[in-house]
């Protein structure tokens, strides 16, 4: 038996806007679907650019954005859902943004052990 209902089961998605505190979605139907961005802590914490790269999901039944790792269903607006991340996955996901992927750490260097070369 599916949780659908008649009102969101055919409903998709056409174009999607990210204000600085609010997420807007365009469905194809017509209607414009709009809640809180603090609703979803990534958006919500994405950069402006972050924000605008989004792709809808197959015809339009979900949206992602690739460089926050963010994925909303429409049936999930439409039915009022905030996101359903947990604490500690979304502390992983902000500590994850603050170090350069470019830098890895490397445990054979350490700032004392260069001070005392130089010394």
């Amino acid at each position: 038996m599916s949780t659908s209902s008649l009102a969101t089961e055919t409903v998709v998605a056409k174009h999607v806007r990210v204000t600085g505190d609010t997420l807007v979605v365009e469905l194809a139907d017509g209607r414009s679907v709009s809640v809180p961005l603090k609703w979803y802590p990534r958006l919500a914490e994405g950069r402006p650019g972050e924000r605008k790269n989004w792709e809808l999901i197959g015809p339009g039944i979900g949206i992602h954005w690739p460089q926050l790792d963010e994925d909303i269903s429409i049936e999930g607006l439409l039915l009022g859902q905030r996101s359903g991340e947990g604490t500690a996955s979304l502390q992983r996901w902000r500590a994850s943004r603050q170090r350069p992927a470019s830098k890895r750490m490397d445990p054979t260097r350490s700032g004392s052990r260069k001070r005392a070369a130089h010394s």
